[in-house]
């Protein structure tokens, strides 16, 4: 009899599941298929093929798949390789305190290339991917100009604090903050344009909201003193780069394929007003899939001209992790970051880090969230190329994020919580 097993059914988003087969035929030829639905009911689907022992049975932790959406030992490939079935789609999870993503594993009894639904599976099983765990609270956030959810884990703390910071997006996006809560963090998943009454388009960086965020953040009576942590991702690695090179509040930083200049709209911090590297929007490409290429969009931080431009991240009070994508199509991040880092070493600064990834695209997520190579992107006429290939981008992910919570638990003043 068939016999299809995940363990654990239920998991945090970032944790590895085990999944089994047995009561094969020996060295049968057996497809499994995911299939899973997002927040707003869009459909995602992988499959890979595989061939069970001659004992009949099937181990994912053990057995290559020998063909489908990826190759070779992946005991998680079935997650990290859902592809959305609407083109240009990018998978976020919306609602974390209150429903996981359920995702269904079919198992067939043969090489399954057909339309999923005309032929019934032979055993099937539900897992849930959560984004929070129990107890974990959410707090919505109003105070002064400051707009955010607050993720607070259960317990009186003090913890860590973190504040978290995404890209171009816009809006309150809050699936990485209540992760990192779940880990031990406070964490602050902060707006910055196109939410709530904040401005609709991002037209220039005032360093003082943040500032504010931050010390909303560490006057909490959770949060830990005396500095917090910065997480962010492309442009909002740019802010975070600027937040560690000019607020007090800031002990340590993680850029995730961002830069290491002001681009696009100026800074404002105080009296210093920072003017951006000028852009050159017809250097993008249109491939041949039809998304749109920036990665020499940019201008050139080196260029004598720039430098004025190019942020002092020698006045950094706290460590830097860089986190690259070598297969980052978006932005030129790993030049970027060893740009930063030669500016430290010129200054006798030895702060800075660096992880770079073959094969990892722009959007590096919490492990074992799929890649999203394209996708539409706010302002553009087409779909943005972000990059990297499949299982490179799932390395990359499982490996960062590992060390970045290692980077935070080292570099944050730790409490007797346990993290």
């Amino acid at each position: 009899m068939f016999q299809l097993t995940v363990t654990p059914a239920s998991a945090l988003a970032d944790e590895p599941v085990h999944i089994q087969a047995t009561g094969l035929p020996p060295l049968q030829m057996v497809t499994l298929i995911a299939t899973m639905k997002d927040d707003k009911g869009n459909l995602y689907r992988s499959r890979a093929f595989y061939r069970a022992n001659e004992a009949g049975e099937l181990d994912l932790k053990r057995d290559p798949a020998v063909g489908g959406h990826y190759m070779g030992v992946h005991p998680m490939g079935l997650i990290w390789s859902l592809q959305s079935e609407r083109p240009f789609a990018r998978l976020i999870k919306r609602d974390v305190m209150n429903t996981p993503f359920w995702i269904t594993l079919d198992l067939y009894d043969s090489v399954h290339i057909h339309k999923v639904g005309n032929v019934q599976p032979k055993a099937s099983q539900v897992l849930q991917r959560w984004f929070s765990s129990p107890d974990l609270e959410r707090v919505p956030i109003r105070e002064g100009r400051v707009r955010a959810a607050l993720f607070l884990p259960p317990g009186e703390g003090p913890f860590p604090g973190l504040l978290d910071l995404l890209g171009g997006i816009g809006g309150l996006v809050e699936y990485r903050a209540s992760l990192l809560a779940a880990r031990g963090f406070a964490v602050l998943a902060l707006a910055y344009f196109a939410y709530d009454d904040l401005p609709n388009q991002l037209e220039e960086v005032d360093l003082e909201y943040f500032e504010e965020a931050a010390n909303l953040l560490l006057a909490h009576p959770k949060v830990q003193k005396p500095g917090i942590g910065v997480i962010s991702v492309s442009k909002g690695a740019e802010i975070g780069l600027a937040m560690a090179c000019y607020l007090k509040q800031v002990a340590a930083t993680v850029c995730i394929n961002g830069t290491n200049a002001i681009h696009e709209f100026p800074l404002r911090y105080k009296d210093l007003v920072i003017a951006p590297i000028p852009s050159y929007p017809e250097r993008m490409q249109v491939n041949v899939e039809g998304s749109v290429r920036i990665r020499h969009f940019k201008g050139d931080p080196r260029d004598e001209r720039n430098q004025h431009s190019v942020l002092p991240v020698e006045k950094a009070r706290g460590p830097i992790l860089f986190v690259v994508g070598e297969a980052d199509e978006c932005f030129n991040s790993k030049e970027y970051a060893e740009q930063a880092l030669d500016q430290l070493r010129r200054h006798g600064k030895s702060s800075g880090r660096m992880l770079a990834y073959p094969g990892a695209g722009h959007l590096l997520e919490p492990h074992y969230g799929p890649l999203c190579y394209m996708s539409w992107s706010r302002g553009l006429f087409l779909p943005m190329l972000w990059g990297g290939d499949p299982e490179g981008h799932a390395a990359a992910q499982e490996h960062s994020w590992q060390e970045i919570l290692k980077f935070f638990r080292q570099h944050l003043v730790l409490s007797r919580s346990t993290l």
